[in-house]
């Protein structure tokens, strides 16, 4: 969700540079690269340790960020370019999609009321609903299993590294979105640079 469909990033850049200054600190750019993908628990306990800061005062900075990540996509987020277009397409196909992203639901859900709509999705997974995140492949197996189809017949669409990982591992044919944060060269996936352009018969022909 949050760098594939949407232009969220930009938004917890905002959220997690604020609580950065909060605490005193300041937001290293190498450190808000490897927060890309994980989840807002894993971000706040990177920069507590980048910060020098006790790691004991992760839950109350966790509903601090929560709280304002709340009110910063209730402004609105952009859709990533191709992004609305392609996923029109697929619904109108009557192809069944899922969403599975790392985003907790109570964040998810501001957004799936909001731009994305939860009418465009069969099922909707988020982080804090299974018991291992991305990178293991639990997310997208679950998704698989709940739309009621083959793992290896569905296409993922990913952009960071720990999801690309998770889609790989879990069978899915894997797309990843090129976007700052750079993976890993060992990672055999097709790499795109945008959605722009790309349609329902472009996702068709990979699983044939």
């Amino acid at each position: 969700m949050d760098g594939t469909l949407l232009d969220s990033e930009r938004r917890w850049d905002v959220g997690i540079d604020e609580l950065a200054t909060r605490l005193g600190g300041v937001l290293r750019p190498e450190v808000r690269d490897r927060m890309v993908g994980t989840n807002e628990d894993a971000s706040v306990l990177m920069l507590l340790e980048d910060l020098g800061l006790p790691l004991e005062s992760a839950p109350e900075n966790l509903v601090w960020l929560r709280a304002r990540m709340t009110e910063l996509f209730a402004e609105g987020v952009d859709w990533k370019p191709g992004a609305r277009e392609l996923l029109s397409e697929v619904r109108a196909a009557g192809i069944p999609t899922a969403l599975v992203t790392s985003t907790p639901r109570e964040l998810a859900h501001v957004l799936l009321t909001g731009t994305l709509g939860y009418e465009n999705f069969d099922f909707t997974l988020c982080g804090d609903e299974v018991d291992n995140r991305k990178p293991a492949p639990e997310p997208y197996l679950t998704a698989a299993a709940k739309l009621g189809v083959d793992i290896a017949d569905t296409v993922a669409i990913e952009d960071s590294p720990s999801g690309t990982l998770s889609a790989l591992t879990s069978g899915a044919v894997t797309l990843a979105v090129v976007t700052e944060v750079p993976l890993p060269e060992d990672l055999e996936v097709r790499r795109l640079e945008t959605l722009e352009g790309i349609d329902l018969e472009f996702l068709r022909a990979l699983t044939r």
